[in-house]
């Protein structure tokens, strides 16, 4: 059923449960302050928009989810996304496109489409998520080495505008940047369990005050940060941009549900749960409906800080909820003061994102796996990025669907076994096989292993169609035993196959076909060119009914031709 699990969890909820919830919402909600930031930074708005994210987003996704310890905000896999929606279309493209993604995200999961999901190939997932982390620290170049000027969309043009202004690389934001990422990676490796990021920034701002580094800040690019949540605004509905920005939507949501879902499955290895996934779908949707009607940006489960959350103790979605109010009561107390955080800070966090998100060492690790695999990686990495995010997905997605056609295709095998069922050695161990003497002579016997669909078809008319050409035998058993699906090329070959035996007055037998294949025969009238009584459940019953069809051509050419006694 459709039910939130924090409607469930409440029922048995204690005052134990909630101290833990307690503590991981307020350490989860320290942790996210900095990221939200920095991530809307990166998209090239204002750092507000982050935290309404988080906010809103975080709030409603733990209200209607289904991972009891899922925290949801934004990431950085839909920075680059974000970016070139803006680009192209504004930020009230932004803002219809993340609502549509948010309705399609309710459909995924109303029509229970969570476990498709998961099905998205991996290597196009290492390939994208890793040209997204490059494509991110492509972005802070400007602000990692204070350059002035505007950088180019395009990922080529920021090296060339990097490249331009090298001789205008400023060492303070630089020394500001390497000092978050230090403190940071030192913090994650000395004291693990405080918030590294939100350290690495507030040190950064002290020494940035302290020595009164001459570096921009949020407060010098964006001004004073509000103290409270902007009022709900639905979107300006545009029915002219609609289909323009369906494909990005699109993006959007499949992105929103890969991250969310793989988020929720490695909380399951974490915490030994299960959740559910239609339901975490329905409630990715909600939040990315509210987030954008708050102002916010895209929403979705985001894998860092849920398994801080888990670490620190988080029992139910209350800790997510409490972690959305935490960064409320931040954004309300203390929001006059983050216009003093450098923005060469924050780009630190970012260049640690990328670091984590990159994942080389699984992108290295897929080039000893099959070729295939990681040409779809490396291409799905070169569009990403070259072009963008949208058409590297459709890409990889494709060129998957491809290989995945080819190698079921491989597997597909048709055998024509002339007096003979099976090689000797496997007749030992089927209890399905039949010697050669069991084979009367001039009879063809071909075996098709493997899905018939349209990816394996050639092969069979290769084999099939060419013994029919060469010597045409007296009568033909077709054995399907193998052959657990077929689709409408498969049937169609196979009708096409039964009608050349009847033009030819040449008998057909089917043998061992399964519930499937033998279903779709009786819809598409296989069967009745073939005969009901040609279509038998094993090989046994196919010879019986071969012993028989041929009896009969021998009793009808002695009637024809008395034999001379």
């Amino acid at each position: 059923m459709f039910r939130p699990v924090l409607f469930n969890d409440l029922k048995q909820y204690s005052w134990s449960t909630f101290r833990s919830d307690l503590f991981a919402g307020l350490t989860v909600g320290v942790v996210a302050l900095p990221l939200a930031m920095a991530f809307a930074i990166a998209c090239g708005l204002p750092p507000e928009r982050g935290l309404y994210t988080a906010i809103v987003g975080g709030f409603l996704v733990s209200l209607f989810g289904g991972c009891r310890v899922q925290i949801s905000g934004p990431t950085g896999a839909f920075i680059i996304i974000i970016v070139s929606i803006i680009a192209k279309f504004g930020l009230g493209g932004l803002v219809m496109s993340t609502f549509m993604a948010g309705v399609f995200l309710i459909l995924l999961g109303v029509f229970r489409m969570g476990v498709l999901i998961k099905f998205i190939p991996f290597p196009v997932v290492v390939g994208f998520t890793s040209g997204i982390a490059v494509v991110i620290f492509s972005t802070q170049l400007k602000d990692i080495f204070g350059l002035s000027g505007t950088m180019p969309q395009e990922f080529i043009g920021k090296l060339i505008f990097f490249a331009q202004h090298i001789r205008e690389v400023s060492f303070q934001p630089f020394g500001l940047c390497l000092l978050t990422v230090l403190t940071i990676f030192g913090c994650q490796r000395f004291l693990p369990r405080i918030p590294a990021m939100l350290i690495g920034m507030i040190i950064s701002t002290l020494v940035a005050l302290v020595f009164k580094l001459d570096a921009e800040t949020i407060g010098v690019r964006f001004g004073d940060l509000p103290t409270s949540l902007p009022r709900p605004t639905l979107p300006e509905i545009n029915f002219s941009e609609i289909g323009h920005l369906f494909m990005p939507a699109v993006t959007i949501a499949l992105l929103a549900a890969i991250e969310s879902l793989l988020s929720a499955t490695v909380a399951d290895g974490m915490t030994g749960d299960r959740h559910h996934s239609d339901v975490e779908l329905v409630g990715q949707g909600i939040g990315n409906i509210g987030a954008v009607i708050f102002g916010g940006i895209p929403v979705t489960g985001a894998i860092a800080r849920t398994a801080t959350n888990i670490r620190c103790g988080g029992k139910t979605p209350v800790s997510g909820i409490i972690h959305a109010i935490t960064l409320l009561a931040i954004l309300m107390l203390f929001g006059s003061f983050a216009k003093k955080i450098p923005l060469a800070a924050l780009a630190g966090i970012m260049i640690v994102v990328c670091y984590n998100m990159s994942e080389y060492h699984v992108f290295l690790r897929m080039f000893r796996g099959p070729k295939s695999d990681w040409i779809v990686m490396v291409l799905t990495f070169t569009v990403t990025i070259l072009v963008d995010l949208v058409a590297a997905v459709e890409v990889g997605v494709l060129l998957s669907a491809l290989l995945f056609i080819r190698r079921m295709a491989v597997t597909a095998d048709v055998k024509l076994l002339r007096n003979e069922m099976q090689d000797p050695d496997e007749t030992q161990h089927d209890p399905q096989a039949t010697s050669e003497k069991d084979i009367p002579d001039g009879v063809a016997v071909f075996e098709v292993q493997g899905p018939f669909f349209f990816g394996a078809v050639n092969r069979f008319q290769d084999i099939a169609l060419g013994a029919l050409k060469e010597r045409p035998p007296k009568l033909i058993v077709l054995r399907l035993r193998s052959v657990p699906i077929i689709d409408a090329t498969g049937l169609n070959v196979i009708l096409d196959f039964a009608q050349r035996c009847v033009k030819k007055k040449l008998p057909l037998v089917l043998s061992g076909v399964q519930p499937q294949p033998l279903k779709e025969f009786k819809k598409y009238g296989v069967t009745e060119v073939i005969g009901k009584e040609n279509v038998c459940r094993d090989i046994d019953a196919a010879l019986l009914r071969v012993r028989e069809i041929l009896a009969q051509k021998e009793a009808e050419a002695e009637a024809e031709h008395p034999s001379e006694s």
